[in-house]
């Protein structure tokens, strides 16, 4: 980073991480790409119900922010798989934390034990 460098807000990392992850579906499409989904349909059809067009719109910024890139798999009609780059995949711990403070406070969240040990 450059002394140049301008942020949104400031330069505090909270602040600007929020401006990545604060909003309802970018942890939760963090998390289905890090157990493995990879294509539109797949994102699309996890149980919180993203509707698409924000889909769309949060996996354009996850690759404008470097968390993912888009492969091409099929040229017609045009399908991608989103596969995280390594700056995505260190998002892994934050989600990881986030998992074991609601499995602690929040009666009836579950998440697998193996899901804590998945390697990046």
């Amino acid at each position: 980073m450059t002394a140049e460098k301008q942020f949104l807000r400031s330069g505090c990392p909270i602040a600007n991480g929020l401006d990545i992850f604060g909003d309802k579906w970018t942890l939760i499409i963090l998390r289905d790409l890090i157990c493995g989904k990879e294509t539109y349909s797949e994102l699309a059809g996890s149980p919180e119900g993203i509707p698409t067009n924000r889909l769309a719109e949060r996996l354009k910024m996850l690759e404008a922010n470097g968390l993912l890139s888009k492969q091409l798999y099929r040229e017609k009609p045009k399908r991608y798989k989103y596969l995280l780059t390594q700056k995505g995949k260190d998002t892994l711990p934050v989600l990881q934390a986030i998992s074991r403070w609601g499995n602690t406070h929040i009666d009836g969240t579950w998440v697998p034990p193996e899901w804590f040990m998945k390697p990046q």
